[in-house]
């Protein structure tokens, strides 16, 4: 939670000289993974819901020209995945986790001739906080050492980090004036179970959503 305040005082203090704000819902549908762990596994479906605001950095004099932002955002959402150690049985364990996410962007517009376009890019560093971790293993580590394995050679008994850190991109672009829609990945850089060592386990995701902007500010 500390790490959390911090990262929000950051943003405000270097936000201050905005030129304008606006802000809005967004939400996104996914599909996720724990990439480097749990032998053989399969991605969840899952989604993400979040309040954002943009920064300009640029001048903004005429209505909504500003085409360079820095743009926070707060969100909750969840990745997991279904696995098994022993490859013949199939999804026999299941992994969610819940984070609240904080990515920040500098999102930059296409310009046409000096004129703001509707096609935009946004990329930036991202921190996850664990909120909630649901484990469902079942009998599989006393099946791993029966068949005469180390269950933490698959992962098996790990728990996650309550922190960590990526890289989020988007693509998007402006239906009207008041809806975008994008395309995200996510990638993390940070290791999700840090005492597993066989390799680095890491999130990661390909999502699609919307933004919708609810207000602006002068």
């Amino acid at each position: 939670m500390k790490k959390l305040i911090v990262i929000f005082s950051l943003l405000v203090f270097s936000s201050v000289s905005s030129q304008s704000i606006k802000y809005g819902v967004t939400g996104s549908f996914h599909k996720g993974s724990i990439a480097g762990i749990h032998n053989a596994s399969k991605g969840n479906f899952g989604g993400s819901i979040g309040l954002f605001a943009d920064f300009s950095i640029v001048p903004n004099d005429i209505y909504d020209s500003a085409w360079l932002y820095l743009t926070p955002q707060l969100e909750l959402y969840a990745i997991g995945e279904k696995a098994s150690w022993n490859e013949k049985d199939n999804n026999q364990q299941k992994y969610n986790n819940t984070y609240i996410g904080v990515p920040i962007y500098l999102k930059y517009f296409i310009r046409n001739s000096g004129y703001k376009g509707d096609l935009y890019f946004m990329i930036g560093p991202k921190f996850e906080f664990l909120v909630s971790e649901k484990n469902e293993e079942g009998d599989a580590v006393n099946k791993a050492m029966t068949a005469g394995y180390d269950p933490a050679k698959f992962g098996l008994g790990q728990k996650a980090d309550s922190f960590g850190y990526g890289i989020s991109a988007k693509v998007g672009v402006k239906v009207d004036d008041k809806l975008d829609v994008f395309i995200r990945f996510d990638r993390g850089l940070s290791k999700v179970y840090p005492d597993y060592v066989a390799q680095s386990s890491y999130n990661r995701f390909l999502a699609i959503g919307l933004s919708y902007y609810l207000g602006e500010t002068n």
